[in-house]
């Protein structure tokens, strides 16, 4: 029989947003994903000196010896799984909620138990598609040590915790990324830790989308210099695989508003067009004219934030 102890750890806690609704449309595939995604997860974890404890249904349960790595395993997690989402069809696509942690738990074997996991799972159920919520005893460790903004949310009710937990979104890129529809208390807010800029993920999200197709592209274009016979017959697969891929990068960028870029994108990519067809006649400008309006109706339709 294991012996108890009782240790202070950070617990980790995450799970998949509308699981059910993807079994239902397809469950191999979604299994599939779910492993896969779950690899990739424990690579990340283990990599900042993590553990996995547990992957019951579609959660992952870990706990970290350091606040500050649990954290960046959080965002490293979200990064590189947000890249996996965005070459994924939006039905298919994939999205884990975490919650930490920093608490005294009960040790028993493997396993840990207290208010300490109760707290962390009920800030994962919090956070949304693609976010991570923290507790307050995480963010006293972090604010200064972690190149991230948060947002406070005032007090988490949480069962058997008098007066509930502080909590705090972190802000990756400027993105608020947590649900604060309920469950919240308001509170003062106290001190808010100065937003940094997020280089390496943003170079990331580049390297990812721009890439492979930039290395296509100069390939082509020295293919076609090495063939030449008067006609640059590239440019019409390198126009399409930039659009592609200037596409794919909208898709996963969260910082912007994803229809209005897109429709700048297939702008660009008319007014290219009506460039390589040249005969004297601008007729992009028509089109160029719809994709405006689209995209202004678009902008004074959208939601406000809460922020």
């Amino acid at each position: 029989m294991s012996e108890t102890s009782r240790k202070l750890t950070t617990i980790f806690c995450a799970d998949v947003q509308d699981y059910s609704r993807l079994m239902g449309r397809d469950e191999e595939g979604t299994l599939a994903t779910l492993r896969r995604y779950r690899d990739a997860m424990k690579r990340l974890i283990e990599a900042r000196g993590g553990r996995v404890i547990n992957t019951w249904g579609d959660g992952v349960f870990a706990e970290f010896p350091s606040v500050v790595e649990a954290v960046r395993a959080a965002i490293d997690v979200q990064n590189e799984l947000a890249g996996y989402n965005a070459a994924m069809d939006a039905e298919k696509q994939m999205l884990f909620r975490i919650g930490l942690n920093l608490g005294d738990v009960i040790a028993d074997g493997n396993d840990l138990y207290g208010d300490g996991v109760n707290i962390a799972a009920r800030l994962q159920s919090r956070a949304v598609a693609g976010g991570i919520v923290i507790s307050n005893t995480v963010y006293d460790q972090v604010r200064n040590k972690v190149a991230v903004g948060f947002d406070f949310l005032g007090q988490l009710d949480v069962k058997n915790i008098d007066g509930g937990v502080p909590s705090y979104a972190v802000r990756v890129g400027g993105v608020q990324v947590a649900d604060t529809t309920s469950d919240y208390r308001a509170a003062p807010e106290p001190y808010r830790a100065p937003e940094a800029s997020i280089g390496e993920p943003v170079i990331q999200d580049w390297r990812r989308s721009f890439g492979v197709p930039l290395v296509i592209c100069i390939g082509l274009a020295m293919l076609n210099g090495l063939s030449w016979h008067g006609e640059f017959w590239a440019k019409w697969p390198i126009l399409a695989i930039a659009w592609v891929a200037a596409l794919r990068f909208v898709r996963s960028n969260k910082q912007i508003d994803t229809a209005i870029a897109a429709l700048a994108v297939t702008g660009v990519g008319i007014v290219m067009i009506n460039l390589f067809t040249w005969h004297g006649t601008p007729w992009a400008i028509l089109p160029l004219l719809g994709l405006g309006i689209a995209a202004a109706l678009r902008w004074v339709s959208r939601p406000r934030s809460r922020v």
